[in-house]
């Protein structure tokens, strides 16, 4: 089974990848939503961030917004949830792999934002990096998330930058074009793995 390893920045449009994949019949992971799980009504994380970070849980789960606020301007902070979070979400990773496996299916997608950070990008036999131009992305995270400029900065600047990604990745994908160049590409992509599988 290939692994393709999926990234991007915060707002470089990931979630219209992701679901071309998913129309493709491909199992994609998705680490954000597996994070909100893990924080929301039941969650396991959330007894381990109520007690690291006293004040956000709410009715049961996080409250996202009040957990953001204390970490995203605070590298300690942020390093004692990240301690807390990714090793619950390596494990729902492996999980997903492990039945992608037994499924037989020929490929997945590790939807990971942090795949440089983390390094998960040694995990995977692919890197697809979705791009786009940075008063985009601005946009986008404006429209889509209750944030400030400055919370917008912070996350940004502690991601690896997108030219980074862009170096290291197998393919780029700009989103910053259209829906429909974007999807084009990831079909190509698809057919160039597939046709090197049968060799």
């Amino acid at each position: 089974m290939q692994l393709i390893g999926l990234t991007g920045g915060i707002g470089m449009g990931k979630s219209t990848a992701a679901a071309a994949f998913r129309r493709a019949r491909i199992p994609v992971f998705d680490a954000d939503a597996t994070v909100h799980r893990l924080q929301a009504r039941g969650g396991r994380a959330v007894r381990a961030i109520a007690n690291a970070f006293p004040g956000t849980e709410i009715g049961g789960a996080i409250d996202r917004g009040r957990l953001r606020a204390l970490v995203v301007h605070d590298t300690a902070a942020l390093r004692r949830l990240e301690k807390i979070i990714h090793p619950l979400v390596q494990a729902e990773q492996r999980g997903f792999i492990a039945r992608a496996r037994r499924q037989g299916c020929s490929m997945a997608v590790l939807d990971v934002p942090l795949l440089f950070e983390t390094g998960a990008d040694k995990r995977v036999d692919y890197i697809i990096s979705v791009s786009a131009p940075r008063s985009v992305q601005r946009h986008r995270v404006r429209l889509r998330r209750r944030m400030t400029d400055s919370e917008i900065d912070a996350i940004i600047a502690r991601q690896v930058s997108d030219r980074h990604r862009r170096r290291h990745s197998d393919l780029v994908i700009r989103t910053g074009l259209s829906r429909y160049e974007a999807i084009r590409t990831i079909r190509r992509f698809l057919a160039s793995v597939s046709a090197s599988m049968k060799h």
